[in-house]
């Protein structure tokens, strides 16, 4: 394990950890004076996976985890070793399965990472794929938005997007793209096979070289007033549709 600690905060993000990987934290902070069902079913949870526990004011769990949204609990814990390249990992996903992957090409809110990594995990992908330089990392809010997706779905931020949606194609993933004006919709194509579905910051939609780079372009057929949906929400339908079809 690194020995870099991170924080991590909230009920969701602090009990996957506890449940996957209890060795891994270090200690937890909790508020005493709240008293609630929530709360004694944590710290329950918490003296039985053996972690140590200090009782803290909501100032210093504000400081600790650099946000007000902590719920009275967060935690310093060592990160969780993942694949250490996006080669690996499809190596290893190529032996077993056909590969998922969510890319997102201008995603800068963490909210919005969180939730799609939150969505990801959900749905079964086996990465996400995100840009250097249009792109957030992982950090304390991430991590708390995705309730604890942000500790089990690979995350990749890579130099070049278009140079690595090659690469995907070279192995023989099928590259889609989703743009309001696609000819096809969701609904009209095959995601069973090996598939990287790119969706773009909304509003701004995916960058032109990211948009040639893709094999075949899809929409997400909308029947009302709105336009668009939150790139989080467009992940959730689309790779839920990969895999109702997958299963």
């Amino acid at each position: 394990m690194s020995s870099t600690p991170k924080v991590l905060y909230g009920f969701h993000a602090v009990g996957v950890r506890l449940k996957t990987a209890p060795q891994s934290i270090l200690e937890i902070y909790y508020e005493p004076t709240r008293r609630d069902a929530r709360m004694r079913q944590f710290i329950e949870r918490a003296k039985e996976a053996g972690a140590r526990l200090i009782e803290s004011d909501g100032l210093r769990l504000s400081k600790l985890a650099g946000s007000h949204g902590h719920q009275g609990v967060a935690a310093r814990v060592h990160p969780i070793e993942m694949a250490r390249s996006l080669d690996d990992l499809l190596e290893q996903i190529e032996a077993v399965e056909s590969p998922l992957i969510l890319v997102l090409d201008g995603v800068t809110d963490p909210h919005n990472l969180g939730a799609c990594l939150r969505v990801a995990d959900g749905a079964g992908a086996h990465a996400v794929i995100a840009p250097k330089d249009h792109a957030v990392g992982i950090n304390a809010t991430v991590a708390k938005v995705a309730s604890g997706a942000a500790e089990t779905v690979p995350y990749f931020m890579v130099t070049n997007l278009a140079r690595t949606l090659n690469e995907l194609k070279e192995r023989n993933i099928w590259v889609i793209g989703t743009s309001d004006d696609a000819p096809k919709t969701l609904y009209q194509v095959d995601l069973k096979g090996p598939t990287a579905l790119v969706l773009g910051a909304e509003g701004d939609g995916m960058r032109q070289l990211t948009r040639k780079t893709c094999d075949e372009l899809i929409s997400i057929p909308m029947c009302g007033a709105v336009e668009s949906l939150n790139v989080s929400v467009a992940s959730g339908v689309c790779l839920y549709e990969a895999r109702r079809q997958r299963t």
